[in-house]
């Protein structure tokens, strides 16, 4: 049976992650969904273009995704028959990403609006368009997923993790101590291995 993963990285990855992957599975073959752009209106487009390349010439197809990745990869294969997915400190809540961003810095959706584009302290840019984007396009998501996430990972909450976990077909693992980049040896592993287990 001829297997396939998608990888879809995160902010600052590249589609060559997806080597790691390919090295822990080689019963699969591994593609990275390879974007610059992080606007979910062209990430999307460019997912689903690698997906259904993939799913005319394997029998099955699985996602595994990283942080914002997991957002761009649940808006563009919701509605696709996967096997299964495997979520990386992924970013599960975009809407809440996005306006808790501004609550921490006091802006209004009101200044959002009319300036159409702010960029943040943290160096974040957030834009109108992008959020008013993300509320017209809910996800439905019912893949059954895997997701693993860092004891410390401080990009998404491990109550906004929880409650994904408890409205969707979810397995949990939490690395104590782990960050939302995975990126020591101690953490590298720890990926590794659970990305061989729930693959099996």
């Amino acid at each position: 049976m001829k297997k396939a993963i998608l990888y879809v990285h995160g902010k600052g990855g590249s589609a060559a992650e997806a080597r790691r992957f390919g090295m822990d599975c080689p019963e699969y073959d591994v593609f990275g969904v390879d974007y610059q752009e992080y606007l979910p209106w062209v990430v999307e487009k460019l997912i689903l273009e690698d997906y259904e390349r993939l799913s005319r010439n394997y029998e099955s197809v699985s996602l595994i995704t990283n942080s914002i990745g997991t957002y761009f990869g649940m808006l563009a294969l919701q509605d696709k028959p996967l096997k299964k997915a495997l979520f990386i400190s992924p970013i599960l809540d975009m809407e809440k990403s996005i306006t808790d961003s501004l609550q921490a810095e006091n802006i209004s959706e009101t200044q959002l609006q009319k300036e159409a584009q702010i960029t943040l302290k943290t160096g974040k840019e957030v834009s109108w368009r992008y959020l008013q984007f993300v509320r017209e396009h809910p996800i439905d998501w019912q893949v059954p997923t895997s997701i693993l996430y860092g004891e410390k990972d401080d990009h998404t909450s491990i109550e906004t993790v929880n409650k994904f976990v408890s409205e969707h077909s979810c397995k949990l693992t939490v690395m104590p101590k782990g960050e939302h980049w995975f990126h020591t040896r101690e953490q590298l592993a720890f990926l590794d291995k659970w990305t061989k287990k729930e693959l099996q």
